[in-house]
């Protein structure tokens, strides 16, 4: 059984090791983005809450997040394990999600940050070429994560539950890190 959390800055590449990783273990990789599009499409009662929101530009609320999370990881895909792709992203998510798991007789068995420094996520970010990509857009977007998501990084390393995984390397290098550290259970 594998459950674990990614954690890391914009452009660290937590969703193309997850997708890997997903693939390798053969367990669902759920990120909060793609459980949003998921139910708006399908029309849940939850999806329909956060197309409103989303339709008139504002950010889904936390416990709606939440709701979709909690709706996502009791679904029968997730017996075998998962991992939670860039979410908690503040404290008080990782909060929740502790008590939720908690509720659901689970734990993550590991949480793993990749770190990378802030002038290589620009370049990476940069090379993107994404037209929401520009360096004033992404720095912003960095500062946001170091106000809102370093926390929760403290938050599991106080719980002993931290692995960090140096994220500034080639993307086997990466993947063999995060498998090492993953096979230990």
């Amino acid at each position: 059984m594998k459950r674990l959390i990614f954690l890391g800055p914009p452009g660290a590449g937590k969703g193309t090791q997850a997708l890997i990783l997903s693939d390798l273990y053969q367990i669902p990789h759920i990120s909060t983005g793609d459980i949003l599009r998921a139910a708006v499409k399908a029309e849940t009662t939850l999806g329909i809450k956060a197309r409103n929101y989303m339709d008139a530009g504002e950010l889904v609320p936390d416990d709606l997040i939440l709701d979709l999370i909690k709706e996502r990881l009791s679904q029968t895909d997730t017996q075998k394990g998962w991992i939670l792709d860039g979410f908690p992203r503040n404290v008080s998510q990782a909060a929740f999600l502790e008590k939720l798991l908690q509720e659901l007789q689970l734990a993550a068995d590991y949480v793993l940050n990749l770190e990378v420094p802030d002038e290589i996520l620009v370049e990476r970010l940069l090379a993107r070429n994404r037209k929401d990509d520009n360096e004033i857009t992404i720095r912003r977007r960095l500062e946001v994560y170091h106000q809102d998501t370093v926390p929760v990084i403290s938050f599991y390393s106080d719980r002993g539950r931290l692995k960090a995984v140096n994220g500034n390397n080639s993307l086997e290098g990466v993947t063999t890190a995060l498998k090492a550290i993953i096979d230990q259970t």
